[in-house]
């Protein structure tokens, strides 16, 4: 007869082990100690094995049941299967999904791809990582990972505000999916069930002067009567159109006076490809002006109130706010006036595309097509400090269209 939960309940132990049977090979196993233990008897390839199913009452009559249920339909299947070796089996794949931790498998992928980012790029995305995904997700096997627990974690991003954050924490989420599918341990990118759930923002380029506004800034820019180091930030910005962050973070080890360029190290460019910008006489005696303010410190720019550190990231932009063009000019927005300029005056468009860094995702590629256009480059730039000096003082600059350039 099949056990009750009160017969497994009154079995009382004695001097020798008791089998209490519950049909179908189960049956629950009484030692003397009073210790009672569900197993199951079953044959496998003409062997008799028994299986545990657990410990009365953490396991319950029911529960057993169920795994004497599991245990039969794998010795029915076909071809059929050795429960206990399922088992065994199945506790391997748990304690490998137990390493194989969200944050343990993104850290693994970080390292991987921090080589070819820039210094900056790579804090940012492990940033990410531990501030918005790791709290909540990484202790959990990344397999086991849904959309909508990914979704949970994005919105916690979305509700402060910091949609482009989100937006980037998504994709950096996918990334780490798509590296543990590459390694074999995972079969789904849950992110891409994720397109078109999160919130949009408006798209808002980065505020850029047009040619028209050009005159005028530069003149306000000569009259500016905050901190001289500023001034010549924005003034040298415009002369170089390098990205914001490259401007600040200059070292006057960068500069050569001598060959007229300026050598951005590859660590500290977005491509993380040694970027060259060559230096037009205007910049020359900017630089040797800059050079008596700050020439006694590591950083061209140095920071205002810590001096060993180099300028804030805001500071460009409070000074453009100051100067009456919030909205409307930015530090990033003169690369996008100088490109449109160049790009109408009829330079070369590969040129200028190498000017603004905006480099091959191949290094090697890169670092050739870096120095192929070096010399075009050169002409480009002091024509470009010449054009700025013309439009200042009012003159009507005629573009000149050349197949040279």
């Amino acid at each position: 007869m099949p056990l009750t939960d009160l017969h497994v309940k009154n079995a009382k132990p004695t001097n020798a082990p008791i089998k209490c049977s519950d049909g179908d090979g189960m049956y629950l196993l009484v030692q003397p100690n009073g210790g009672k233990y569900w197993r199951f008897n079953y044959r496998f390839a003409g062997k008799q094995k028994t299986l545990a199913l657990g410990t009365y009452p953490e396991v319950s009559l029911v529960s057993a049941r169920k795994k004497r249920a599991v245990a039969r339909e794998l010795l029915a299947a076909d071809p059929p299967v050795d429960p206990m070796m399922q088992r065994k089996a199945d506790r391997r794949e748990n304690a490998q999904r137990a390493l194989h931790t969200f944050e343990n498998i993104a850290r693994e992928w970080w390292e991987t791809k921090r080589g070819g980012w820039s210094s900056s790029h790579t804090n940012a995305v492990l940033s990410r990582l531990e501030k918005e995904v790791f709290p909540d997700l990484g202790a959990r096997p990344l397999a086991d990972i849904t959309a909508p627990e990914l979704l949970d974690v994005i919105r916690s991003v979305e509700r402060r505000g910091a949609l482009e954050l989100a937006s980037k924490t998504l994709i950096i989420a996918g990334q780490v999916f798509r590296y543990a599918i590459a390694t074999g341990r995972a079969k789904a990118d849950v992110s891409r069930d994720l397109r078109g759930a999160l919130k949009t923002r408006e798209v808002n380029h980065y505020a850029k002067l047009s040619e028209g506004e050009l005159p005028e800034f530069l003149r306000k820019l000569d009259d500016y009567d905050g901190n001289p180091l500023t001034q010549y930030a924005i003034k040298l910005l415009v002369q170089t159109f390098v990205r914001t962050g490259e401007l600040r973070g200059a070292l006057w080890t960068e500069i050569d006076f001598d060959k007229r360029e300026w050598r951005i190290p590859a660590e500290r460019m977005k491509m993380g490809v040694e970027h060259i910008v060559p230096l037009s006489s205007q910049s020359i005696t900017l630089l040797e002006s800059i050079k008596t303010l700050s020439g006694n410190r590591s950083y061209v720019f140095p920071n205002e109130h810590r001096p060993q550190h180099f300028m804030s990231e805001n500071t460009v932009l409070y000074a453009l706010y100051r100067m009456g063009y919030r909205g409307r000019a930015t530090g990033h927005g003169f690369r996008a006036t100088a490109s449109t300029i160049l790009n109408e005056q009829g330079w070369n468009a590969d040129a200028i595309e190498r000017q603004l860094a905006h480099g091959e995702k191949d290094k090697v590629r890169a670092a050739y097509n870096s120095a192929q256009y070096l010399p075009l480059r050169r002409k480009m730039m002091q024509h470009w400090a010449d054009y700025l000096d013309k439009v200042k003082r009012g003159a009507k600059v005629i573009p000149f269209r050349s197949n040279a350039r």
